[in-house]
């Protein structure tokens, strides 16, 4: 193992469009050393890298498959290898896209498809960072969840039902992971205007939440980036196995959106 860098590690899964897009500059802000992951498309990833070049942060590009163990094997050990340790992981990589619909429209492999991919992708890596951090007696985990594991309605059953089984999962790494200075929190935003929302997220639909919202409009990435970078503040450790909501507000006017 090389000697661990002064500038600390973070791992952000899914980064290279969307989301993740937005928190690999946010946490380069902070002063990580970036990891932007992706599976399929270099390109977008190589843009977020030369976008936190150019802003005066530090990262790098590395493929892998998160529900791929071998996969994600191959690319902590190169992390490690490189930076000397890993010091905060960011799970937010879109495994499967949710299948919208009802329970009597939905399919078993659709739904199956989207729990089973959901949870692969938090569970190898998840599994492997930890090993690192252990060994180093220190680290952040964050995972994106939603809002829509605790607000039903909208044919948001298979997403609602991944994104609680992920809230669940995080609580359970929270518990065995405590007593070895590792830290776990879940950023559960509402609806965020990205590529992969725009075909759900109509101008009638985000009207409706928008309406729901003390803030009187839906999220943007940047507002979930914000908060995965607070979520791994050493000052939050004591929060861990915590839910981080972000949703604009619509939970103190209604208890959540349900259109």
């Amino acid at each position: 193992m090389t000697t661990p860098t002064a500038i600390p590690t973070a791992i952000v899964t899914g980064a290279s469009r969307g989301i993740g897009a937005a928190i690999a500059p946010e946490l380069a802000r902070r002063g990580y050393h970036v990891i932007v992951n992706y599976r399929r498309d270099s390109a977008a990833a190589a843009g977020v890298v030369a976008e936190i070049r150019q802003a005066g942060g530090s990262a790098t590009a590395l493929a892998a498959d998160v529900t791929d163990a071998d996969a994600v094997a191959e690319m902590i050990e190169a992390v490690v290898a490189d930076r000397g340790r890993i010091d905060a992981l960011v799970v937010n990589a879109n495994t499967a896209p949710p299948p919208f619909a009802p329970l009597a429209e939905l399919s078993w492999p659709a739904f199956a498809a989207k729990v089973t991919n959901e949870l692969a992708g938090a569970f190898h890596i998840t599994q492997q960072a930890v090993a690192a951090m252990r060994s180093q007696g220190a680290g952040r985990l964050v995972f994106l969840g939603s809002t829509v594991a605790d607000y039903v309605g909208g044919g948001r059953l298979a997403h609602g039902t991944a994104k609680a089984a992920l809230a669940t999962f995080a609580r359970h790494v929270a518990a065995e992971t405590a007593r070895d200075g590792i830290s776990v929190l879940t950023v559960a935003p509402g609806a965020v205007r990205t590529e992969a929302t725009a075909a759900v997220l109509d101008p009638a639909r985000e009207k409706i939440l928008a309406e729901n919202s003390v803030l009187h409009r839906v999220l943007e990435p940047t507002d979930v980036a914000v908060a995965v970078g607070l979520a791994l503040d050493l000052a939050l450790r004591p929060a861990t196995g915590s839910v981080l909501r972000v949703d604009a507000g619509w939970s103190v006017l209604v208890g959540g959106p349900t259109a």
